[in-house]
């Protein structure tokens, strides 16, 4: 009974002492052993996504505007829709400006809270949202 003891704090010590070297391989090896950094990310093209308008009538233009980094310019971007759970694209794209901004002029039919965003250039915005009202009464 007493060999079990030492054979348990045996194995206990050499498993104590794995760990510690596995943690020290990890502090010495850093980002190298696949740890990423809020550095590392600054370099990832990225988008905004603003609205000129919060609400609008069915089938009444508004436009949707942002900036993108860590693209060239001329990189297409494109609107999607949310419909559901699925991202739909709708037929509004622009290329960027040699400053990285973008504008685009959207009509929406869906009534409702629309979500939308923009992707292009390995980048997708957060979503934004419209509010759609019924068109006005006597209108085509």
């Amino acid at each position: 009974m007493h060999t079990t003891r030492v054979k348990s704090h045996t194995t206990r010590a050499k498993y104590a002492a794995s760990l510690s070297g596995i943690a020290t391989v990890a502090v010495l090896l850093g980002p190298a052993a696949g740890m990423t950094s809020a550095a590392d990310d600054s370099s990832l093209p990225t988008l905004t996504a603003r609205t000129s308008v919060s609400s609008v009538r069915a089938a009444q233009e508004f436009r949707v505007s942002g900036e993108s980094r860590n693209m060239p310019p001329a990189t297409p971007v494109s609107l999607q829709q949310q419909q559901g759970t699925r991202w739909v694209d709708l037929p509004a794209s622009v290329r960027t400006t040699p400053r990285g901004t973008y504008s685009m002029r959207v009509v929406l039919g869906i009534e409702g809270r629309n979500a939308l965003r923009v992707t292009g250039g390995g980048a997708v915005s957060p979503a934004v949202h419209v509010m759609v009202q019924p068109r006005e009464q006597g209108l085509p």
